[in-house]
């Protein structure tokens, strides 16, 4: 018996008969404006006791496109986000919608040579930043990139009380050169921007993702595929206006994105955002907003139920949890559902597809593969086909493993001014994952290995290359080779193996320092052993899998 039999309402979607579902509309700015309608009054968003109306979300998102269109945006240009989990994230996507603008979701975590990549590769007119990030970051970046508006915002506005653990230290600041957001709002307040609408394929934001050449690709996610993947969230999981959206993964990452600010905005229901993810305000945040949804790295439910405070906070409001974007120790669900009642359910897509392209249903339990341990990763949403194809492009029954092929309207049009990537990777339209699984005989996806060198520490994706050349900006260094390694926390962590010129000395706790400094937190390696030469083959390429051990 199939998943298809033992679930009736999933008979549609059995590989082969994709179903489709009717999306309100093609338009993700459209999508907002419906949930305007139909709630005004009801909260958007909610920031540690804070509240934003959709009626006031809707003014103050009018207010910012008035203010970069007074600063001289035209349409398609591309407004960068480099901002953590605020209010200010929602407003400035809705916002850069309502000019006619295209999104760039920038990781807070990036330092400078990251965001100058970015920055340079969409050609960024606007960044909005917060006040700390200015100052740390992007001051030295932004005069050599095409920007030339910059509005920054504190963590410190929309708020409804203090956090002395979330905000101790942090304070106003003011940078000349720059524009304040709250003073654009306050200038541009009332005003109403010209009407615009978009078509289905044109791009909604920019989210960056490594590829096969290891360099920065930004998927043009559209307003169709932001809006399909909304709609695919809203029914798989039956949320609506009544539900509670809480906010534990980062608003820049594909899964923010869609399943909390896209759902949210679809569904006209509450965001409750938390600033950055702290285990104790997480749960604190849960038993005072009541949440009812919430999607994050297993990391984060990890971290949630090994805190002291998990013994007494009531989880009962939490009625579907979805996790992605790592693997998920099958022991990990059995003992938070022991613990909280609820179960994790799994779901796996990429930045190319806008979030899911399959989900373990609502109500069901994920099987676990016996060969490999590995947790089911569900069955392809609706209107998605996912073939399983060996290496010379063909199809391959169930059972047998190959790559994963996903067609669907959640898939990406391609990378931003990089045709030859997008040839390579989206032949005729059908997304080559990279990732090697295979399909079972009752019609469960699962993930056993993945073809690319990618490192995927808590649900961020590593490229090592990127490590790499930092490493060899250190002037002790002669070699260096970027792997992935088990960790029991993160799933995977980063280690370094490098090799060292004639006569250099440096430590493996030095090199960790010289990257610590020049990457994201999650990037640089937690370990780095310094060995006298580096396995290669006989063309002088380094051999990783070596090192993998």
């Amino acid at each position: 018996m199939s998943i298809y039999d033992e679930k009736p309402w999933l008979a549609n979607y059995a590989p082969g008969r994709p179903a489709e579902i009717t999306p309100e509309s093609d338009d993700a700015l459209a999508m907002f404006r419906a949930s305007v309608a139909r709630n005004p009054d009801g909260d958007a968003i909610r920031y540690f006791g804070g509240r934003l109306t959709y009626r006031e979300l809707d003014g103050l998102t009018d207010a910012f496109a008035a203010g970069l269109l007074d600063a001289g945006l035209v349409r398609g240009d591309r407004v960068a986000l480099y901002l953590q989990n605020v209010p200010q994230f929602v407003l400035a996507l809705v916002g850069t919608w309502k000019a006619g603008g295209v999104a760039v979701s920038i990781n807070p975590m990036n330092r400078q040579r990251e965001l100058e990549l970015l920055l340079t590769d969409s050609g960024a007119s606007v960044l909005v930043c917060l006040e700390g990030l200015w100052r740390d970051v992007a001051a030295s970046v932004v005069p050599g990139t095409a920007v030339r508006t910059v509005i920054t915002t504190s963590e410190l506005d929309h708020r409804g009380r203090d956090d002395a653990r979330v905000f101790a230290g942090v304070e106003r600041q003011s940078h000349p050169g720059t524009i304040a957001l709250a003073d654009l709002l306050a200038r541009h307040r009332g005003a109403v921007p010209p009407p615009v609408a978009f078509a289905p394929s044109d791009v909604a934001f920019l989210t960056y993702t490594s590829g096969t050449t290891g360099a920065p690709k930004g998927a043009m996610n559209t307003h169709g595929n932001v809006v399909f993947n909304s709609t695919v969230y809203r029914d798989w999981c039956g949320l609506g206006a009544d539900d509670v959206v809480l906010g534990i993964a980062p608003l820049f990452h594909i899964t923010g994105l869609i399943a909390h600010v896209g759902v949210a905005l679809l569904i006209g229901a509450p965001l409750v955002l938390m600033y950055r993810f702290d285990p104790a305000v997480v749960l604190e945040t849960i038993a005072t907003e009541r949440p009812t949804f919430t999607i994050g790295a297993i990391t984060a439910f990890i971290a949630l139920m090994n805190h002291p405070d998990a013994a007494t906070t009531d989880f009962s409001s939490l009625k579907t949890i979805l996790s992605g974007g790592a693997p998920i120790p099958p022991a990990i669900t059995k003992a938070f559902r022991d613990r909280f009642g609820v179960y994790i359910h799994n779901v796996y897509g990429l930045t190319e597809t806008t979030s899911p392209s399959h989900c373990v249903p609502i109500g069901a339990e994920a099987p676990v593969d016996p060969a490999s341990g590995a947790l089911s990763v569900g069955v392809p949403v609706f209107g998605t086909v996912v073939r399983i194809v060996g290496e010379d492009g063909t199809d391959l029954p169930a059972g047998e493993i190959g790559e994963i092929v996903t067609s669907g309207p959640q898939v990406v049009a391609g990378y931003w001014k990089k045709p030859e990537e997008t040839a390579h990777a989206l032949p005729g339209g059908a997304l080559h994952t990279g990732d090697v699984g295979y399909m079972d005989d009752r019609g469960w996806f699962y993930i056993v290995d993945r073809k690319k060198d990618q490192i995927n520490a808590s649900g961020y994706k590593v490229w090592p290359r990127e490590v790499e050349d930092v490493l060899y900006e250190h002037a002790a260094v002669r070699e260096a080779a970027v792997v992935g390694v088990a960790d029991p926390y993160r799933g995977e962590t980063v280690k370094a193996f490098v090799s060292l010129k004639p006569g250099a000395i440096a430590t493996p706790d030095e090199l960790v320092g010289f990257c610590r400094d020049r990457l994201a937190a999650y990037k640089y390696p937690r370990e780095i052993e310094v060995i006298e030469d580096l396995p290669k083959t006989t063309t002088g390429k380094i051999l990783r899998r070596q090192l993998r051990g």
